[in-house]
């Protein structure tokens, strides 16, 4: 069993090139050394939206205790270190497999 959290960022204007080139060099790296597996990762640019989708083996009471974890971890503070807030909304939350 895996749980899957979709993720849909609003980019804050001007910054959608820089965070995909952050996102580029950093979650690939931090994600799966934390124990998630990216999914997918998709840009829309004609709405300033970037979407994608990290999982974990188990629950998703695995999934959120494996998340703390992540949060508080060295890796993802040096991943966030000096970088500005390019994320102006998101929407975060498990998905349900219906296929």
């Amino acid at each position: 069993m895996k749980t899957i959290q979709l993720r849909t960022y609003t980019i804050v204007d001007g910054e959608f090139d820089a965070f995909l080139a952050w996102w580029k060099q950093w979650m690939p790296r931090v994600r799966p050394a934390a124990g998630f597996a990216i999914e997918f990762a998709y840009a829309l640019r004609e709405r300033n939206q970037f979407v994608w989708a990290v999982s974990a083996e188990g629950d998703e009471a695995a999934f959120l205790d494996l998340e703390r974890t992540y949060m508080g971890s060295e890796s993802r503070a040096e991943a966030f270190d000096g970088v500005p807030q390019r994320v102006a909304a998101s929407t975060v939350g498990f998905v349900e497999a219906l296929a």
